[in-house]
């Protein structure tokens, strides 16, 4: 499992050391990204034009990969303005507000219904069903635009998504790489997912209290509406009634048919995305009538101005992290080595054979690896790698090839999966109308101490 490291390698690996380091700071990183993008093209080809050019094709690149869900995000807006104009949110978070009182009650409840419907759905699709409904009432009582991001998003593409247990499509990936049952590195993952969502979703959880009492997090726009534009006459009483339960049904049809058809990932979302076009048109023409065909272009130029505005500082540094992965070979072409699997993967390999072997070596091990592939965004994409490097170190221990392999595969999920990587957040940091990088500087903490303990119980199951 040897890997060449070539100044392809360095020159990433230095790039993302000063990406953490402004981001640590809060500094705005689109410049050291579009510096990585050009250093790493003017290596690889050793053309001026060609090295300027990569900049704006991996610009493209990333916006390519990210377009769906900017779309889903923009028209869960326009539909949540309308809900809010007419005065409907007030209505369908009636049933909510009697039974979420407190910011407490509110951050574990959100995060709860997240981490259950992410199990069946997948989190993004989850974001777009629940944050519509729920952040309104959770802001009401108190938690911060911010606190909802956080539940929805530790709950979802944290602990759900890096156990994946109805699903299976993450524990299949390393499985087969580990050459072992899906059900070994389920059973083995069990622990190590709780162990690592209890601790995590915990300390998040004291830390916001903390500053909410300290007065150091602000409360989110959440896709706020000035109170004068709010025209609850659009609509009477019994219609807004009838919509009530006409949007929730909808939606719940959309869960149906997600179990019924087994839509994932992209297909869920597009589902999602499809009903509340559906909920929005339906609800623009019975409220403005013969103006509805204005006003429906009209929110969606808002929702696509409020995507757009929430993804223009993720594409620059999504194009870098891109090129760590399968993008380089689209983008620049092939510079790589031959036997090169990837820059980041390349990166974990080189890892996993400097390193000496023992079970906590071990264990250190393959979540740091798992953390390093997660660094380019897709917690999935580098999972293979983590089941193969598991088997590995597993053959020279003599046990543990389950848990090593569920091990790497958490930390892979938690980070880029995702709770850490920016533009992986941006699903319940663009509907909590929050910035998805203060969504992963309040991760930070959590996530590493969650991984450090859940590395620690590793080591005992070896």
């Amino acid at each position: 499992m040897g890997v060449e490291l070539t100044a392809l390698h360095w020159i990433y690996v230095s790039f993302i050391c000063i990406i953490i380091a402004l981001m640590i700071w809060r500094k705005d990183t689109s410049l050291a990204c579009m510096i990585g993008i050009f250093l790493l093209a003017m290596t690889a080809t050793g053309s001026l034009p060609l090295s300027i050019s990569t900049i704006f094709k991996s610009f493209i690149y990333a916006i390519t990969e990210l377009l769906p869900t900017i779309l889903v995000i923009s028209i869960i807006v326009s539909m949540s303005k309308l809900l809010t104009i007419t005065g409907m949110n007030e209505v369908m978070i009636a049933p909510f507000a009697k039974l979420i009182r407190t910011p407490t009650l509110a951050y574990w409840t959100i995060g709860i219904l997240m981490m259950v419907i992410s199990w069946f759905f997948w989190p993004s699709p989850a974001v777009a069903l629940l944050g519509a409904v729920l952040l309104p009432v959770a802001v009401r009582v108190g938690l911060p635009a911010l606190g909802v991001a956080m539940a929805m998003n530790l709950f979802g593409h944290g602990i759900a998504l890096s156990g994946d247990f109805i699903i299976q499509g993450a524990p299949k990936l390393t499985a087969d790489a580990a050459g072992i049952p899906v059900s070994e590195v389920i059973s083995a993952s069990i622990p190590l997912v709780f162990v690592m969502g209890i601790v995590t979703v915990t300390t998040a959880f004291f830390l916001l209290r903390r500053d909410m009492e300290r007065g150091n997090i602000q409360q989110g726009e959440a896709v706020a509406i000035a109170e004068n534009e709010v025209q609850s006459h659009l609509l009477t009483k019994r219609m807004k009634v009838t919509f009530a339960f006409l949007i929730p049904i909808l939606f719940g049809l959309d869960v149906v048919a997600m179990y019924y058809f087994q839509l994932q990932g992209g297909d869920a979302t597009a589902l999602i995305g499809g009903t509340a076009i559906f909920i929005l048109s339906l609800l623009s023409v019975v409220a403005y009538k013969k103006k509805s065909l204005e006003q429906i272009t009209d929110l969606f130029i808002q929702g696509f101005q409020f995507g757009f505005k929430v993804f223009g500082p993720v594409i620059p540094i999504a194009a870098f992290f891109y090129l760590g992965d399968s993008g380089f070979q689209t983008i620049i072409g092939d510079f790589l080595p031959k036997q090169s699997h990837g820059i980041v993967n390349d990166l974990g390999v080189a890892l996993s054979n400097i390193v000496p072997l023992s079970k906590e070596v071990g264990a250190v091990t393959l979540a740091g690896v798992g953390a390093i592939t997660g660094l380019d965004g897709s917690g999935f994409s580098g999972i293979s790698l983590v089941g193969s490097i598991a088997k590995l170190f597993a053959a020279a221990i003599g046990t543990g090839i389950a848990t090593l392999t569920a091990l790497g595969q958490i930390a892979a999920i938690w980070v880029g999966g995702g709770t850490l990587v920016p533009w992986a957040l941006i699903p319940a940091a663009a509907i909590c109308g929050v910035s998805p990088f203060e969504l992963a500087r309040r991760n930070v903490v959590p996530v590493i101490v969650g991984l450090t303990v859940t590395t620690v119980v590793a080591m005992f199951l070896i």
